[in-house]
C-alpha cells in the first residue's frame, strides 16, 4: 500500500489506521517530504522521504498562523479575507510540497518500480490522487471534509443549499426561507477559495500527466471515500454508495474517563 499523506492532524487520524494495517499484516510504504509537522520515520512502516524548498521555521509560522486565524472574531467579510489570505499562504508551501514530490525523478522511478497495489491518500490536498491516476492504481480516500465541497461534486453526490447548512452560516438542517437564502448565499465565496487552492493543482496535474485534467476529475477516480463523519455530530445529507462514515477514527486512541 503506497501512502500519500497530508501533514497536521489529517496524518495523526490516518497513522491510526496505517499502523493497524501495518500489524495486519500489509506493506505500507509512506511518502513524505524531510521538512513536516507530525509525519515522522517510524518502526511500524517504511518510510520514503524528499527534499522540499522551504525551513521547519517556516512551515511553523504557516500553520501557527493558521490555527490564530480560526479563533479571532469578526465580520463574515472579515473572516472570508482573513481566510482567503491564511489559504492562500498554506496553499503555497503545499504545493511546493507536492510539486518537489512529483518532480522528484529518482522517487517516482522507485514508484513505478515497487508494484503496489493501491494508494491510501488524504484528498484535500490531490497529490496523492495524482500519483493514483499517474501510477494507475486504485484509491481509497480518507478524510473529513474538502474545501469546497469537492468530494460531492467528484462523486456527484447532492448537497443542496436548501437542505445542507453551510460553513459560516450557525444554520442547522432546518431553516426558513430567508435562512436558506443566506446558506446559498455564503456558499458563493467557497468559488473563489476553490481557485488559489486547487486550480495550481490541476495545472500541475496537467503538466504531469501531459493531458489536461482538472481536480474534481482526479478525485472522480477513487474507489471509496472513507468519510470522518457521522450522524451524531453532523447533520443528515445525502451519501453516494462509495461513500461510507468511519466516525471515530481521529487523531490517537485515549481511554475516555467514565
Amino acid at each position: 500500500l503506497l501512502v500519500v499523506p497530508v501533514d497536521g492532524s489529517h496524518w495523526l487520524s490516518m497513522q491510526e489506521v496505517v499502523d493497524m494495517l501495518q500489524q495486519k499484516g500489509h506493506e505500507v510504504v509512506v511518502v513524505a517530504p524531510e521538512v513536516s509537522l507530525h509525519i515522522k520515520p517510524s518502526k511500524d512502516f517504511a518510510m520514503k522521504m524528499y527534499p522540499v524548498p522551504f525551513t521547519q521555521e517556516e512551515m511553523d509560522e504557516v500553520f501557527k498562523g493558521s490555527i490564530m486565524n480560526l479563533f479571532e472574531g469578526g465580520s463574515f467579510l472579515e473572516r472570508v479575507i482573513r481566510q482567503y489570505q491564511q489559504v492562500k499562504k498554506a496553499s503555497a508551501l503545499f504545493l511546493a510540497t507536492c510539486t518537489h514530490l512529483i518532480h522528484n525523478k529518482e522517487l517516482i522511478r522507485y514508484l513505478e518500480e515497487s508494484k503496489f497495489d493501491a494508494v491510501l491518500t488524504d484528498p484535500i490536498l490531490p497529490c496523492g490522487a495524482i500519483l493514483a491516476e499517474y501510477l494507475s492504481l486504485p484509491s481509497v480516500y480518507f478524510l473529513q471534509q474538502i474545501p469546497c465541497d469537492l468530494e460531492y461534486q467528484a462523486t456527484q453526490c447532492p448537497k443542496p443549499p436548501s437542505y445542507v447548512p453551510r460553513v459560516f452560516t450557525d444554520l442547522t438542517d432546518r431553516m426558513t426561507f430567508l435562512q436558506r437564502v443566506k446558506n446559498l448565499l455564503y456558499d458563493i465565496p467557497n468559488f473563489f477559495l476553490c481557485d488559489v487552492v486547487f486550480q495550481p493543482y490541476a495545472e500541475l496535474a496537467s503538466e504531469f500527466l501531459k493531458r489536461e485534467v482538472t481536480v474534481p476529475d482526479l478525485l472522480r477516480q477513487a474507489s471509496i471515500w472513507l468519510l470522518k463523519l457521522d450522524f451524531v455530530l453532523h447533520f443528515p445529507k445525502p451519501l453516494m454508495p462509495n461513500m461510507v462514515f468511519v466516525s471515530g477514527v481521529n487523531c490517537a486512541y485515549k481511554k475516555l474517563n467514565q
